[in-house]
C-alpha cells in the first residue's frame, strides 16, 4: 500500500479529508501553485523529511508519495530552484513544506535534496486544484494595522527569533497581536512559534494562496492584499510582520513593505554582519530602528553596528539585552513594561 503524505502547504485545504484524485496533466497546463503528487525516489538524506499540516517534520522514505505544490525558491544560502525547470517528471522538494520544482543551484554545504518523481495532480471532476482555490478571501478594504516590521539582510539572519521575543513582549502587556510572515518560501513552523509566543492569530503567504513568494509582484499585490485586510478587520493592537530575507532579494519584500505603507511604527533589521547592515541601508534605503541577528552577537559587533550605520542593536537571543529591546519597543510604539503581566 502506497502511503501518502500531506505537506504543510496542504493545510489551507480540505485535500485530508474531502478526497482526490491523481491524473497526470500535459505539461502546457502546468502552474504555479498546482497541487501535485511527488513520489520520493532516491537515496534518502537528512533532507528526507516533510513538514506536517501540523507543523510536525516526518522522515519520508522511497516510495512514498507526497502531496505538495508546484512553486520557486531563491535562498541565498542554500539553493535556489524552480517549477518551470522540471524536466522528465524528475524533481526536488525545495522546501520540507512540500515546494516542489526542480533545484539548478544548490550549496555544497547542503545534503543531498529530497528527490521525486511527478505522478500527477490533484484534480476532482477533471478539474485540476491550486492553492488558489483556497486562499483566503476579504473584501478590499484600506489596511490600517500598527506594524512592527522584521526585515533580514539574507535567509537565517534572526528573523523569526526576534519576531518571536516580540511578539511575546506585547502579548505580556495584555495587548492583541497578531504574527504574518508576509514573504519567503513556505515552512509552517516559523509562524507556528508566533503563536507559541502569545499572538492571537497568525497569517502567511500560504493562506493566501502562495506556496512561495518569488512571483511576478503584481499576482503577489493582488494575493497578499485579502489576507492584509482579514488581519486589519480583527483590530488587533499589533501586528508583528517578517518580510522575508531582504527587500532586494526576488521575493516581493519591498512589495510587502509598500503594502504595509504607513503603518509601520518600527523596523527591525536582522542582519549578518555589521557590514549587512549598511548594505542594505544603501542598496535599499532602509534606515531601521533597530537591529538584531548574528550582527549583534558580541559588544564588538553591536558597536561596530552603530560605528557603521548609526542605529543601536542587541541581541534578541540574549536575555541581558530584554532591557534595551523593551526600551526599543517603548520609543517607537509607546507602550509601558512596569505593567507587564
Amino acid at each position: 500500500m502506497t502511503v501518502m503524505i500531506f505537506s504543510s502547504l496542504t493545510r489551507i485545504s480540505d485535500l485530508e479529508t474531502a478526497g482526490f484524485a491523481t491524473m497526470p496533466v500535459p505539461r502546457d497546463h502546468w502552474e504555479g501553485s498546482d497541487y501535485v503528487i511527488g513520489e520520493v525516489t532516491g537515496t534518502p538524506s537528512s533532507l528526507y523529511q516533510i513538514e506536517t499540516p501540523r507543523g510536525r517534520m516526518l522522515h519520508v522514505m522511497p516510495g512514498d508519495h507526497i502531496v505538495g505544490a508546484f512553486g520557486n525558491r531563491a535562498a541565498t544560502l542554500e539553493g535556489a530552484g524552480c517549477w518551470s525547470d522540471i524536466k522528465n517528471d524528475k524533481m526536488h522538494a525545495l522546501t520540507s513544506a512540500g515546494l516542489f520544482g526542480t533545484f539548478t543551484s544548490v550549496s555544497l554545504m547542503m545534503p543531498r535534496p529530497l528527490s521525486l518523481k511527478y505522478v500527477g495532480h490533484v484534480v476532482r471532476g477533471n478539474r485540476k486544484i491550486s492553492m488558489s482555490d483556497f486562499a483566503i478571501q476579504s473584501k478590499a478594504s484600506r489596511f490600517h494595522t500598527p506594524t512592527i516590521l522584521l526585515v533580514g539582510t539574507s535567509m537565517s539572519a534572526g528573523k523569526t527569533t526576534t519576531g518571536r521575543l516580540i511578539v511575546h513582549e506585547l502579548a505580556s502587556l495584555g495587548l492583541s497581536v497578531v504574527g504574518a510572515k508576509l514573504t519567503g518560501a513556505g515552512r509552517y513552523r516559523d509562524i507556528l512559534s508566533f503563536r507559541d509566543a502569545g499572538a492571537s492569530a497568525i497569517y502567511d503567504f500560504v493562506d493566501a494562496g502562495m506556496p512561495s513568494t518569488v512571483v511576478k509582484e503584481d499576482y503577489f499585490r493582488s494575493a497578499i492584499r485579502p489576507l492584509l485586510s482579514t488581519i486589519s478587520r480583527a483590530t488587533p493592537d499589533f501586528l508583528v510582520a517578517e518580510a522575508g530575507a531582504s527587500p532586494l532579494e526576488p521575493y516581493n519584500g519591498a512589495a510587502a513593505i509598500d503594502e504595509l505603507g504607513d503603518n509601520i511604527r518600527c523596523t527591525v533589521l536582522c542582519a549578518s554582519d555589521p557590514y549587512a547592515v549598511v548594505g542594505v541601508q544603501q542598496a535599499f534605503g532602509l534606515k531601521p530602528d533597530f537591529v538584531t541577528g548574528p550582527a549583534t552577537n558580541t559588544s564588538a559587533a553591536i558597536a561596530l553596528v552603530k560605528k557603521l550605520s548609526g542605529v543601536d542593536g542587541a541581541n534578541s537571543m540574549d536575555p541581558d539585552s530584554l532591557p534595551a529591546i523593551r526600551a526599543m519597543l517603548r520609543q517607537t510604539l509607546g507602550v509601558d513594561f512596569s505593567k507587564a503581566a
